[in-house]
C-alpha cells in the first residue's frame, strides 16, 4: 500500500505554539466595565500541551480544568451527536471542542502516569473510552490520532507483560496456513485463453471474459472470477461456528489467523480490485505464492484502475501497486522461472488527491519464461557511453549516459548513496519538551568526546550490561562496519559541530547531505507554528534564502558536504502551505536552488518531497534542482513505479529520503519482529538497486536513506518508555507504524542510554548488502 507518510527526519517535532494562558479570577467585590474575553478551546489546549511539555504539573491541571469546566457541556453535545468516527478534515473540525476537552482529559492521565499515580490515570483513560469514543488529537507530525485508542495503549502500558506472552501464546495456536478448496489449475495464467484483450495502452482497455467456467477453473477459489467456490468452502462454515469470522474484513487484514483472514476476504464486500489485493497479501502470507501472483495479475487484468485510500487520505492505485508486488515476488523466488513483460497502468493526474480527474491507460502484460542468455545478459560499457548530462562543476555531480540512466559521482568514481538517518536521543529527553540534546556536543561521561559517536558500545548477549568484552566503539566505527557512506543532517535547529562531521569523513569515509528544512515546521521562515510558513509571503520567503543561503555559505568548503537537501516532504503541509500551494513551494525551491549554485557550482542539489504527491508541478517548477528525493512508505516490495514516474515527469536521478520499519510486530516474538524489519529493509533496497543505472528497472535510483539507525524513545510522547502503541496505519508487519522502534539498531531496556547499542537483524542486512 502507497503511505505518504510524515515522519521527520532529525525532525523535531515543534511545542506547540502558545504560552501558558494568563486566566486572572476577579477578586471579590471588584467589578469590571467589561467581562474577560472567554479563551476558545483550541487556545486552552495548546496551552495545556504547553505546560504539560514543561513537565508543570500544578500549570497543566489548572488549564486543563479551566478548559473542561468552560467547555465539557458542550463536548458532551457534539459526542452525542455523531454515529461514527469522523473522518474528513471538516467534519473532525466541526467537533473541535469534543476533540479539546477529550484531549484536556488525556493530558491530565498521561501527568497522572508520569506521576506514578496510575489508579487515577486509568480512571480517566476508561472514561475516555466510554464516553469520548469519537474524539481525535492532532499530532503536529501531520496526523489525528483517536483518544479513546490512545487510552487503551495507555493502559495496557501500565498493566503486566504477561498480557502481551499471553497473546504470543494465543497467536501461535492458530490456522497460518490457507489450505484452498479449489487451488487453481494453473500457476501462470493465459488470459487470452479464456477471453479477448481489447484496445491495449489505450484509456479504452478492458478484458472481455469469454468462458468464466474455465478461467475460474484456472485461477481457484476466491481470485476472481472464482468468487462462489470459497462459499463451498468446508473451512467456511467451521470457521463461521467457532467465530473466527466476525468483525469487519479490515480487522482481519494482518490477522495472525491467515485461514480466517482468506475466508473473511473472499467474502467481503469490498470492491474487486481492492479485495483481490489483500486476498494476494494473505496467500503471500501463507507462503503461496504462486496464488498470491494470480490475485495481484487479476487486479491488472481486471481492475487497472481500482484505487483505495491511505490513512492519509491520498489515494492509492492498487493496480500498480499488484505490479509491483507482482515483480518483487519473481526477484524474490528465481526458481518460479518468470517475468512479468509489459505490463504497464499510467494514471493520467494521478499526482493529486482527486481520483475524479483520473485517466487510466493500461496494459496488462504477459507472463514470459526468463532465459539463460537473459540471466547473462552484461550491462553495457560506460566506457563507450556519451554523457548526455552533467550537473555539478565540483569534485560532486550527477552524470546522464545517453542510455538515460543516471549515477551520482564522488571525485570521478560512481558513488551509490548508502545512507542512514542519525539522530541519536537519550532515553527520557525529548524535543517536545526542550529536553532533547545535541548529539555532537552530548557528553555525559565528561571524556571530551560526544557520546554516541565515540563511546557507544554494542551489549552482544543483550543483557543491558556493558560487560568486560563488550568495549566502546562508537557509532561512527559501526556506520562505516555497516558500509554506510553517508548520513542526513539538517543544519538547523541545533549548532552544527564542524570538528565532528570533519572527522567522520576523514576518519570514516561517511559524507553529509546538508539540508535545509525550507519552511518545513516554520524553520528557517520566521512563521508560527500555526498557520506555518507561507509560500507566496514575501517576508517568510526572503527569510528562507537568508537560511539557505547562510547554511552553503557556511559548509561550501567542508569536504564531508557531499550534496545540498532543500526540505523535508513540505508537500504534506504541517505548518506549512505546500500542500495547497505546491507551485508557490517548488518555485521558491527553485530560486533556492539557483541562488545555491550561484554560491557554490561544485555540488548538486536535491529535494526531499512526500512521495510523488505534486511531482508534475515539481517537474514543471523546478528545472534547476538536480536530484528528486522523496521520504515514502510502500511496504516490502520497494516503491513500485516511483522510478519511472520521477524518469518521466522530470528527468532527474533519485533516491529515496527516507525509509524503514519498525522492529516492534504485535503478537510476535523480539526475533520475529526484527526479521519482518529486515524483510522490508530488504525489498527496499533490492528495488532501490534494481533501479539503478544499467539495472533492470529505470535506471535513474542513486540510492537511499534509511530510518532510521537508532530507536527514538520520545516519539509516542513519554521518552522514558519504549512505546509500542501505533501512531498510524500502513504497510507494516502488523499494519502499524510503531515510530519508537524504527531503528536498525536498539537501544536495550534504556538503563544505559545513550551508550548501548544491540544490533538488529536489518543492521546485519546491510553490513553483508553494503559491503559486498
Amino acid at each position: 500500500m502507497i503511505i505518504r507518510h510524515t515522519s521527520h527526519v532529525t525532525c523535531h517535532k515543534i511545542v506547540l505554539a502558545g504560552v501558558l494562558f494568563a486566566f486572572s479570577l476577579l477578586t471579590l467585590g471588584f467589578a469590571q466595565e467589561q467581562p474577560a474575553e472567554k479563551p476558545s478551546s483550541g487556545e486552552l489546549i495548546n496551552n495545556s500541551w504547553a505546560v504539560h511539555g514543561k513537565r508543570d504539573v500544578e500549570a497543566t491541571f489548572q488549564v486543563t480544568q479551566q478548559l473542561i469546566d468552560l467547555y465539557k457541556d458542550q463536548a458532551d453535545k457534539e459526542q452525542a451527536s455523531l454515529s461514527a468516527l469522523p473522518k474528513a478534515k471538516d467534519e473532525i473540525n466541526k467537533v473541535a471542542v469534543l476533540n479539546d476537552v477529550a484531549t484536556a482529559y488525556f493530558i491530565q492521565a498521561e501527568s497522572f502516569m508520569r506521576q506514578q499515580k496510575l489508579e487515577e490515570a486509568k480512571k480517566i483513560f476508561k472514561m475516555l473510552i466510554d464516553k469520548y469514543f469519537y474524539a481525535q488529537a492532532w499530532d503536529p507530525r501531520g496526523w489525528y490520532w483517536q483518544i479513546a485508542e490512545a487510552s487503551k495503549q495507555s493502559i495496557k502500558k501500565m498493566e503486566s507483560g504477561s498480557i502481551e506472552l499471553e497473546a504470543v501464546k494465543k497467536v501461535s495456536q492458530l490456522p497460518t496456513k490457507v489450505v484452498l478448496y479449489e487451488p487453481g489449475k494453473e500457476d501462470f495464467i493465459d488470459y487470452s485463453k479464456y477471453g479477448e484483450f481489447k484496445n491495449l495502452g489505450t484509456d479504452k482497455y478492458e478484458y472481455v471474459v469469454k468462458d468464466q467456467e474455465g478461467l475460474s477453473i484456472a485461477v481457484g477459489e476466491g481470485i476472481y472470477p472464482n468468487t462462489t467456490s470459497v462459499r463451498w468452502d468446508p473451512e467456511l462454515k467451521k470457521a463461521q461456528k467457532e467465530k473466527r469470522l466476525e468483525g469487519s474484513h479490515w480487522d482481519f487484514v494482518h490477522s495472525p489467523d491467515l485461514e480466517a483472514a482468506f475466508l473473511k476476504w473472499a467474502t467481503g464486500s469490498e470492491p474487486q480490485g481492492v479485495r483481490l489485493f489483500y486476498i494476494g497479501l494473505i496467500l503471500e502470507k501463507s507462503g503461496m505464492i504462486k496464488e498470491a501472483i494470480k490475485a495481484y495479475y487479476a487486479i491488472v487484468v481486471h481492475y487497472p484502475g481500482a484505487y483505495g485510500w491511505t490513512y492519509f487520505k491520498t489515494p492509492w492505485y492498487v493496480g500498480q501497486a499488484a505490479i509491483a508486488k507482482i515483480n518483487y515476488l519473481l526477484r524474490k523466488n528465481p526458481q518460479l522461472g518468470y517475468k512479468l513483460a509489459d505490463a504497464d497502468i499510467r494514471i493520467k493526474n494521478g499526482y493529486d488527491n482527486n481520483v475524479a480527474n483520473d485517466t487510466v491507460i493500461a496494459s496488462p502484460g504477459r507472463f514470459v519464461k526468463v532465459t539463460l542468455m537473459e540471466k547473462l545478459k552484461a550491462k553495457p560499457s560506460k566506457e563507450l557511453l556519451s554523457i548526455k548530462k552533467r550537473s555539478g562543476k565540483g569534485r560532486v555531480y550527477v552524470l546522464q549516459y545517453e542510455t538515460g540512466d543516471w549515477e551520482l559521482m564522488v571525485d570521478g568514481k560512481p558513488f551509490a548513496l548508502k545512507a542512514v538517518t542519525y539522530s541519536p536521543t537519550k532515553v527520557g529527553e525529548s524535543p517536545d519538551d526542550g529536553t532533547q540534546s545535541n548529539w555532537m556536543e552530548q557528553d555525559i561521561n565528561k571524556n571530551g568526546k560526544a557520546d554516541g559517536p565515540y563511546d557507544s558500545f554494542v551489549d552482544r548477549n543483550r543483557n543491558n550490561v556493558q560487560d568486560q568484552d563488550e568495549p566502546a566503539v562508537g557509532d561512527f566505527a559501526l556506520m562505516k562496519d555497516m558500509g554506510v557512506n553517508a548520513i542526513r543532517l539538517y543544519h538547523h535547529p541545533n549548532k552544527v559541530n564542524k570538528e565532528v562531521l570533519r572527522d567522520l569523513y576523514k576518519n570514516y569515509g561517511i559524507m553529509v547531505i546538508m539540508g535545509d528544512f525550507l519552511g518545513k515546521y516554520a524553520l528557517g521562515s520566521g512563521a508560527q507554528w500555526n498557520p506555518g510558513t507561507d509560500y507566496n509571503n514575501e517576508e517568510h520567503k526572503k527569510n528562507m534564502m537568508d537560511s539557505v543561503t547562510k547554511m552553503v555559505e557556511e559548509f561550501k568548503d567542508e569536504p564531508y558536504v557531499l550534496f545540498w537537501l532543500l526540505g523535508n516532504e513540505n508537500v504534506y503541509g504541517y505548518a506549512c502551505n505546500a500542500d495547497t500551494q505546491p507551485e508557490a513551494f517548488f518555485k521558491l525551491a527553485n530560486e533556492a536552488a539557483v541562488k545555491i549554485k550561484s554560491i557554490d557550482p561544485d555540488h548538486p542539489v536535491a529535494i526531499c518531497s512526500g512521495d510523488i504527491l505534486y511531482l508534475d508541478k515539481f517537474g514543471k517548477n523546478a528545472p534547476d534542482i538536480d536530484i528528486f528525493g522523496a521520504n515514502a512508505y510502500r511496504g516490502n516490495y520497494g516503491f513500485g513505479f516511483f522510478w519511472r514516474e520521477v524518469k518521466e515527469e522530470a528527468d532527474k536521478p533519485a533516491f529515496i529520503t527516507e525509509y524503514g520499519c519498525p522492529a516492534y510486530f504485535e503478537g510476535k516474538s523480539v526475533e520475529e519482529g526484527e526479521e519482518a524489519q529486515a524483510d522490508y529493509h530488504r525489498g527496499s533496497w533490492d528495488d532501490i538497486e534494481n533501479n539503478m543505472a544499467f539495472g533492470e528497472g529505470a535506471g535513474n535510483a542513486i540510492g537511499s536513506v534509511a530510518f532510521e539507525w537508532l530507536d527514538e524513545w520520545w516519539k509516542a510522547y513519554e521518552p522514558a518508555i519504549h512505546d509500542k502503541k501505533g501512531s498510524w496505519v500502513g504497510p507494516f508487519p502488523d499494519g502499524t507504524m510503531h515510530e519508537e522502534w524504527l531503528g536498525l539498531i536498539g537501544q536495550g531496556d534504556g538503563s544505559l542510554s545513550p551508550f548501548l547499542r544491540q544490533l538488529r537483524k536489518a543492521y546485519s542486512y546491510y553490513k553483508k548488502t553494503w559491503k559486498k
